[in-house]
């Protein structure tokens, strides 16, 4: 429900307001027969482009960006995870056609705990995290498009939101080189992105849905957490909180955002994806005149796996059927961000977990979609299975200990992790030409 329908009371609600709120908005919903998603429903034509995803041009997003890179995918919006993106391919100058990252991405859940035991939410399957897209205004879209969302089972006195941008931005350097072979010669390029985001409310909380599509074929998943601290949680009692105000009269709650993405891989096309650990290992020097040593080492992940980051440690998703022009096979590398992992449930135990597909497992914790007897958290669905379609769900947390600066409304605090190329191309995509000749052993 867009912030300007609400009542000045209403935008003030706390959560358990809010769920009683959002159930009478599904029944109300449901009576008028609405449907609890909204996306493409149909292919464009077959005489379309083979470059654009199977979406109508409204749910499709294609930009190229000023270095040369297109991005192109489908959204669509779902009743309880928000955005989706759908089809995401990525093609860089020099490569003839689009070359398929992922078959969907997604928020896989927004888990809060608080630190006084009192109070556990699951914002996205416990609260009414899609109904509360926010309206946007041009200023925070600028120079982009601000597209109109049909929000399932939101409002249906205003069932349609300007609630989602696509836009450009510059993020700095991409490069720079200074070619002491070419008369000191310095090349520099400015980085782009296509930025895709969204913003939901819950409760006192603001929540930004970020997505970065780089030019060099990084992809950036944020989740921004904004808006106001909740009064209603200041208690100078519990010993758990942080002074807020003059003196030592209220104290804000502090508690955690364990966010869960959920990331399925089609590279090339294909879902068959294998995934790759890597561990590297340091040895003390072998002699007086010798440094340190350090040995990579691969493991192949078969069946599915519950892992932890650890120094030295990263995982890749590696094509089953596309290669660059070098003949080395494309992957992606999981690029992990700051976290502190909760231990205070299983499913947040654990910062990476990879599963076998299965179509009902949407959600990391307190899943609803799939058949009674299921399970319903991520951590128990890894149980062994062979991997053949291997499903990523990336877990990030934030230990969230308010300070006077909190206040009001509250800065941005940002969570979240990239997927980066490992030979997706044979060069840097932006390389210029005339450095162009220089790829492997040259003199």
């Amino acid at each position: 429900m867009p912030d300007k329908h609400l009542t000045a009371g209403a935008r003030r609600l706390g959560r358990t307001a809010r769920k009683s709120a959002a159930a009478a908005l599904s029944l109300a919903a449901l009576a008028a027969g609405v449907t609890t998603l909204a996306g493409p429903a149909a292919a464009r034509p077959a005489t379309a482009s083979a470059a654009v995803p199977g979406c109508s041009a409204a749910y499709t997003i294609e930009q190229k960006l000023s270095t040369g890179t297109t991005w192109r995918m489908c959204w669509r919006y779902d009743g309880k995870a928000g955005l989706v993106l759908q089809n995401v391919s990525y093609q860089p100058k020099g490569e003839n056609k689009p070359i398929k990252v992922l078959n969907s991405a997604r928020l896989g859940q927004i888990h809060v705990p608080y630190d006084d035991g009192k109070h556990e939410y699951y914002d996205l399957t416990g609260q009414p995290f899609a109904q509360y897209l926010m309206d946007l205004s041009p200023a925070e879209c600028p120079g982009g498009t601000i597209k109109t969302v049909k929000v399932p089972d939101g409002d249906p006195r205003h069932p349609n939101v300007k609630g989602l941008c696509t836009t450009t931005r510059s993020r700095g350097h991409a490069y720079r080189m200074h070619d002491i072979l070419d008369s000191g010669r310095t090349y520099q390029q400015q980085g782009k992105d296509l930025l895709v985001y969204t913003v939901n409310q819950v409760g006192w909380y603001e929540y930004i849905s970020e997505w970065r599509f780089q030019d060099d074929g990084t992809i950036t998943m944020n989740t921004g957490a904004t808006g106001s601290l909740s009064f209603e949680d200041y208690n100078a009692q519990d010993g758990r909180g942080w002074p807020i105000g003059k003196g030592a009269r209220d104290y804000s709650t502090s508690h955690s955002h364990n966010v869960f993405w959920r990331l399925d891989f089609g590279l090339d096309g294909s879902s068959r994806t294998k995934v790759e650990q890597y561990d590297s290992t340091v040895s003390a020097p072998s002699g007086p005149r010798e440094g340190p040593t350090a040995r990579t080492t691969r493991t192949k992940v078969t069946k599915e796996l519950a892992g932890d980051y650890k120094t030295y440690r990263w995982w890749r998703v590696v094509s089953a059927t596309g290669k660059n022009k070098d003949g080395h096979a494309r992957s992606y590398e999981l690029v992990p961000g700051p976290t502190t992992k909760y231990p205070g449930r299983a499913f947040t135990r654990h910062d990476m977990y990879v599963t076998e597909y299965d179509k009902c497992e949407l959600f990391a914790s307190k899943n609803l979609s799939c058949p009674t007897g299921h399970p319903d958290s991520v951590d128990k669905w890894v149980n062994g299975q062979t991997l053949t379609h291997p499903v990523l769900w990336v877990n990030v947390g934030f230990h969230h200990i308010a300070r006077d600066e909190d206040q009001q409304p509250m800065p941005v605090h940002w969570q979240g992790f990239s997927i980066a190329p490992r030979d997706v191309t044979a060069m840097n995509p932006l390389t210029p030409k005339e450095l162009a000749w220089q790829n492997g052993h040259w003199e």
